[in-house]
């Protein structure tokens, strides 16, 4: 690795790390925003969904700007948007405020990561090299979850408006530095166009389907509205489709849907998404508002998820050379459904000893899954659609969390129904993780039909 590749890389982790803290950070102040600013909790899960809904809606539309307009010019204005309305939402007054920032800020990411990942991919050769570089990127996120957690606590402990200003800091670190380091060699000389009709069908079908599933919380008020909007929602993922059909320069060529491969990483990073976000909204939820935690002591709880930031560039590749990267994956489906097991048993009386190996195993599963279904998203995809076919992974991260907070958020309210004791809400909080169990199971039975080839013999089925 050369020099100038070396700082590149340093920058784009940076990057990523920021994005990590800031999604850490926002969860360990759910509970002191709710206090604040006096929010429901299908609102205070709105806070988290509108950040990964517009992350997930302008995805693709992101993927595709760095194809045309450059790599290195997308990133660095998307990082100048982000650190803009990180800053905006420690202002916030009102719930409504609070959303419109996540979601905008969610929508620079959008723009930022696939542009991000692009250059990473484009500077080194499909590989083990690759692989490697792919690795230091994912596990650089991780580290920045784990240390979001133990920077949450404290800066929420103060204030949880610290939660959002702190991300600014960083970003500029990155803005001041990052145009002398970064090179693209795709400055973006295609002029192509930009296929905002999908880009707004695909963000309202996303959208659409995250508010019905948190409508599902009264079923039995107004269900004809309930189902008009899953309905609306329905019709849009169809004139999306048509869309891209239809565009001479679609966000998704529906071509590249043919790869098993890719179709299965999706599905996969959707459903691991949606558990493990789905997870941790129960869990800050729980140990603050139930068992009386501070925000440093729920950070210090949780941090043992952070041990994927050392398991995935270490033990990671050599399970991935060894067994290929479904079986690694599908491992890490199995240890997150043994993680939501084993958190089910929670109670008034539970000690940290007794979550301490489902925090465990959540960190492992981490580092068995996301790394590898990457890799798996882009492996065997044209250099030139790569921003494509990252944008098209972390679009089924964001769309799967969103789907996951907006389940967890809606069964638990439907269970909590009027009442308000501690006994009522602990058992709301049980039937939630209903949600990260069963999406946990189905990503386990998508990653195990990957390990049969057509003839019929155990083998990983990649691009």
């Amino acid at each position: 690795m050369s020099a100038r590749a070396a700082g590149a890389l340093i920058v784009l982790c940076g990057a990523i790390f920021l994005e990590g803290i800031d999604v850490a950070m926002l969860n360990i102040a759910l509970p002191a925003i709710r206090a604040d600013l006096g929010l429901s909790t299908t609102t205070l899960s709105a806070v988290v969904s509108a950040y990964v809904l517009g992350y997930a809606g302008f995805m693709l539309l992101g993927g595709r700007a760095a194809d045309i307009f450059g790599k290195k010019r997308v990133f660095l204005t998307a990082l100048a948007v982000f650190l803009a309305f990180s800053g905006l939402g420690g202002f916030a007054s009102e719930g409504w405020m609070l959303l419109l920032a996540r979601f905008v800020t969610g929508a620079a990411s959008a723009f930022m990561t696939p542009a991000g990942l692009a250059l990473i991919t484009a500077n080194f050769p499909e590989g083990p090299q690759r692989n490697r570089a792919v690795m230091i990127y994912a596990s650089t996120a991780s580290a920045g979850f784990s240390l979001g957690l133990v920077a949450g606590g404290l800066l929420a402990a103060i204030d949880w408006r610290w939660v959002f200003f702190a991300p600014v800091v960083l970003a500029a670190i990155l803005l001041a530095i990052g145009p002398r380091l970064i090179t693209d060699r795709d400055a973006g000389t295609d002029r192509g166009k930009f296929d905002i009709p999908g880009a707004i069908a695909l963000t309202g079908a996303m959208l659409l389907a995250a508010y019905g599933v948190t409508r599902l919380e009264h079923p039995g008020e107004g269900m004809q509205w309930t189902m008009a909007v899953f309905s609306a929602s329905a019709l849009l993922w169809l004139a999306f489709i048509l869309i891209e059909r239809a565009s001479s320069a679609p966000l998704v060529r529906l071509g590249i849907l043919r790869s098993g491969a890719l179709i299965r990483a999706n599905l996969g990073a959707l459903l691991f998404a949606g558990s493990f976000f789905g997870f941790q909204f129960i869990a800050s939820l729980y140990l603050q508002e139930l068992l009386g935690w501070t925000p440093m002591q729920t950070s210090l709880a949780l941090m043992a998820i952070g041990i994927d930031a050392v398991v995935a560039p270490i033990l990671t590749p050599r399970l991935v050379d060894r067994f290929g990267n479904v079986r690694v994956i599908l491992a890490g489906f199995l240890l997150a459904l043994a993680c939501y097991g084993l958190f089910s048993r929670m109670g008034f009386d539970w000690t940290y000893a007794a979550m301490f190996p489902s925090m465990l195993l959540l960190g492992l599963a981490f580092a068995l899954g996301y790394g590898p279904l990457t890799i798996v998203a882009t492996d065997g995809i044209a250099e030139d659609e790569h921003g494509l076919a990252s944008g098209l992974v972390n679009t089924a991260i964001q769309f799967g969390a969103a789907l996951g907070l907006s389940g967890v958020s809606a069964i638990g309210a439907y269970m909590l129904g009027d009442a308000i004791s501690p006994e009522a809400r602990l058992e709301s909080l049980r039937v939630a993780l209903l949600v990260p169990l069963a999406a946990a199971a189905l990503g386990a039975l998508v990653m195990a039909t990957g390990l049969r080839g057509r003839d019929g013999s155990r083998r990983e089925a990649v691009a």
